[in-house]
């Protein structure tokens, strides 16, 4: 992608996902694949055709015009799926400049996540996910093109984010659940021990059912917004209304009316309670550890509407990968940013590696002025995300998203014996393949900067004033260095 030079095209159509794919098709028709082809979600063939193009490195939006129902018949809404695998169309989602889509991206989401935008309500007349409205019986989920992911996977799955509204406080809270299909109108539910698992437990105690509403299709600033890391309490709503730059509009539900709202300009919705003390076996299901987490007992969902637009696109996440991994990185680097800067004022970048599927490893550059601030900005980041496993903490000189050279830094600058922390027994994450119990884990600190104690060698360094001065273009002639073969960690690219 390149910089996009007049912003407002991204800003000037209402936040739909459909708007926001007609942006991303005028300005880089490039990022966006329309498949016209019949594909069957359900038998593996939509992920097959996202794993063959990774398999290329080629992470492109894919418009699947024509897919299956899980009926094997046409499907009434088309599919879409790797919105997110690339930082570019997250920043575009944002309205920022992709050009700046490390840490620029990072440092604009931690601003925005400080400054909630309290949502707005509206009427079910006015609201666009109202234009189709099925309840009770009309409700058949077989009628959509849902997607069966991984080869052991027992079903398929809706990934997207279901919200909850808590009895207690009355503020919402939506995360990434995975839902497996089980029947027309009944769904399996996992969720780890969270908020919306939270919000559940207290339902359950009181022998009541829990709403919920799977928000299936939105524009993807919503679902960057979703993935906050705010505090249990605050309301979702008001958070993803800052990311987005507006406020969420809203509307009553058809299950609870205005005692449960939803977001009016979604795309898709299904509404339902979880049953209290429900339990059935769900999964195993592919998960974004790249592993599969385990089959077990896990609450239901009964189903009792689907309201979308006219033109509704299902959407989908291809779990496991990129799409996955870039979407859920992100706005953690943001929300762990404003923690560590409450205590270590000179933090300077946070991210989240691909080879930690962007929730294990968390790489923290500093400023560093004294001993200790490492280990402090560690312990600020492990408390702020349970997710993270291991945390490197460089200096300022080292780029955090180029893992090459964090390694450098733990190469260069590390003694195991002085450098390296573990805290045993932390709440983890119920999906790490390597935790030997359920939940408890084992976690790594790495202090991979220069002490300030003591002399400590330069890095080698070509004069800026020389490289500023130089155009390899005026040495080599630029269809010449278009023909170079690229290499990525010592292999050629193909």
């Amino acid at each position: 992608m390149q910089t996009i030079a007049k912003m407002e095209q991204v800003q000037a159509k209402a936040f739909s996902l459909r708007s926001y794919l007609e942006t991303l098709e005028s300005l880089y028709p490039e990022e966006i694949v329309r498949v016209s082809k019949t594909v069957r979600p359900a038998e593996y063939e939509v992920t097959a055709i996202l794993k063959h193009l990774e398999d290329r490195s080629r992470f492109p939006v894919v418009f699947f015009e024509n897919p299956l129902n899980l009926k094997g018949k046409p499907s009434p809404v088309p599919l879409v799926s790797n919105l997110y695998a690339t930082r570019e169309r997250c920043a575009l989602a944002l309205g920022t400049d992709p050009a700046d889509c490390q840490l620029g991206l990072s440092l604009e989401y931690a601003r925005r996540v400080e400054e909630p935008v309290p949502p707005v309500a509206i009427q079910r007349s006015e609201a666009p996910v109202k234009e189709v409205v099925k309840t009770g019986d009309e409700v058949d989920l077989a009628e959509y093109p849902i997607v069966r992911h991984h080869e052991m996977d027992p079903a398929p799955y809706v990934n997207m984010t279901p919200v909850m509204k808590d009895p207690d406080g009355g503020f919402y809270n939506s995360a990434f659940l995975r839902n497996m299909y089980k029947g027309p109108r009944k769904l399996g539910i996992h969720m780890s021990p969270r908020h919306n698992w939270q919000i559940h437990r207290k339902y359950e105690e009181r022998g009541r059912p829990t709403p919920t509403a799977i928000i299936v299709s939105h524009h993807p600033a919503f679902y960057l917004g979703c993935l906050n890391v705010a505090p249990f309490g605050l309301d979702d709503y008001a958070v993803i209304g800052g990311i987005m730059g507006q406020p969420l509009r809203l509307t009553p539900s058809e299950t609870l009316g205005e005692e449960f709202l939803v977001p009016a300009d979604a795309d898709f919705i299904i509404e339902g309670f979880v049953v209290p003390k429900a339990r059935e076996v769900e999964a195993p299901f592919g998960e974004f550890t790249g592993y599969y987490g385990p089959q077990r007992l896990r609450p239901v969902i009964e189903v009792t509407a689907v309201t979308h637009r006219k033109d509704a696109i299902f959407q989908h996440t291809f779990v496991g990968h990129r799409d996955n991994w870039v979407m859920g990185g992100l706005p953690k680097e943001g929300a762990v940013y404003n923690v560590i800067r409450g205590v270590i004022p000179t933090v300077k970048s946070v991210h989240f590696a691909l080879s930690g599927s962007c929730r294990f490893n968390c790489y923290i550059s500093i400023d560093k002025k004294v001993e200790g601030e490492p280990k402090q900005a560690a312990l600020a980041a492990l408390g702020a995300v349970d997710f993270i496993k291991n945390v490197i903490v460089v200096d300022s000189d080292i780029n955090v998203y180029n893992e090459q050279e964090v390694m450098f830094a733990v190469a260069t600058r590390v003694q195991a014996d002085r450098d390296i922390e573990f805290i045993k027994n932390v709440k983890g994450n119920t999906l790490d393949p390597s935790q030997l119990d359920d939940i408890t884990t084992t976690k790594m600190l790495v202090d991979a900067t220069r002490p300030v104690n003591r002399a400590f060698p330069e890095r080698v360094r070509v004069p800026q004033e020389v490289l500023d001065r130089l155009r390899l273009e005026d040495y080599i002639p630029a269809k010449k260095l278009e023909k170079l073969p690229v290499f990525s960690d010592s292999v050629r690219s193909v």
